[in-house]
């Protein structure tokens, strides 16, 4: 991809079980399989489970996929990745480092939202897990499905309601 080119070598990659192949450039590459964590500068990344598929073209063998919870100085951030709505977040709850921010899908959702969160489901994963604030991604770049491109933006606000000011 033209976007890893512009990074660094020496830059290490975390990424989910079986897609090293995708970053080998950088000098150091982790594979995470679920519930396995590193090290990276002083922050724990772990990966984490979502609710996707793991193929990354139509021709491409199963791969790993997943998102990621990133704990430094007793904060917690979500990263989830492309995911359909899961109840594997709520268990970040019972968690001792409480989720700050959650980054979380709500576009692409229309016909796929078996793979893809609509902007209410995201609104409900990001409460399950205890999130403070939820940072929407996957939405109004381009068209990947049949919604709308406005329209992401206005379902997590309606659904965020009285709480509009926890979404970034």
């Amino acid at each position: 991809d033209g976007n890893f080119r512009r990074l660094p070598r020496r830059t290490r990659a975390v990424v989910q079980d079986g897609m090293g192949d995708l970053v080998r450039r950088f000098a150091r590459v982790d594979e995470l399989k679920w519930g396995e964590s590193v090290e990276v500068k002083g922050a724990r990344v772990e990966a984490i489970e979502v609710n996707h598929w793991g193929a990354r073209r139509l021709t491409d063998r199963h791969r790993g996929y997943g998102g990621f919870l990133v704990e430094k100085r007793g904060r917690a951030l979500v990263f989830g990745g492309d995911t359909a709505y899961t109840n594997a977040f709520a268990r970040l709850k019972q968690r001792p480092t409480r989720v700050t921010l959650a980054v979380l899908p709500i576009g692409a959702y229309d016909p796929y939202v078996y793979v893809h969160a609509n902007p209410e489901q995201s609104w409900r994963m990001a409460r399950e897990m205890g999130a403070e604030y939820i940072l929407p991604m996957h939405h109004s770049t381009f068209r990947l499905s049949r919604e709308p491109a406005d329209e992401p933006r206005q379902r997590i606000l309606a659904a965020a309601g009285a709480e509009q000011w926890r979404v970034v």
